[in-house]
């Protein structure tokens, strides 16, 4: 596992021992941060199931302001610090110990990029979704990523929020929502 492109280009990056976590591959990674390359420059991040940092870490890297990391697990958020301070990227990032629902349900910032790759079982998705567009913490034009099984299908947004393209590879799934109104 590695960062792609940008400042910390190349640096290779620690990841979790075991089964729980399921970092997204170099090729998804790499889609993903093309998609969304012109939404980076100067924004601000959440990464909100962190895992090993690297989707949060690739952001800032390619030139994001700031990223907000959150995993409850205290080994995954060991690590994300790790990698940050691998990576020279500690200074523009908060890191966050607790749960992810928890930590959308007390959030009082707005975010321009929101990453969201939780476990693919369950319903987590759906749920940190649903905290997102209710307490509204996508700037205007803001943009969510959702990183899913191929065949999972997302609930529909409410009217501020609008989803756009979905794009395969393999068993994996990346789509994108917009904030497309002013604050409701």
């Amino acid at each position: 596992m590695r960062v792609i492109s940008g400042t910390a280009r190349g640096r290779r990056l620690k990841e979790l021992t075991g089964m729980e976590t399921r970092p997204t591959t170099d090729k998804v990674k790499e889609s993903l941060f093309s998609i969304i390359q012109f939404e980076l420059p100067g924004r601000r991040v959440l990464d909100l199931f962190g895992g090993t940092g690297q989707l949060g870490i690739e952001a800032l890297s390619r030139g994001a302001a700031h990223c907000t990391f959150v995993d409850q697990r205290r080994d995954a958020v060991a690590l994300i610090r790790e990698n940050l301070k691998l990576t020279g990227l500690s200074d523009q990032a908060r890191v966050v110990q607790g749960d992810s629902l928890g930590f959308l349900s007390a959030c009082r910032e707005k975010f321009d990029v929101i990453l969201l790759d939780p476990p693919y079982e369950g319903d987590l998705m759906d749920r940190a979704l649903e905290l997102v567009t209710k307490i509204d913490i996508l700037s205007e034009h803001g943009i969510i990523v959702c990183e899913t099984a191929a065949q999972k299908k997302l609930s529909d947004l409410p009217p501020a929020y609008q989803w756009g393209r979905e794009y395969r590879y393999g068993q994996i799934k990346l789509t994108i929502g917009r904030r497309t109104e002013g604050t409701r």
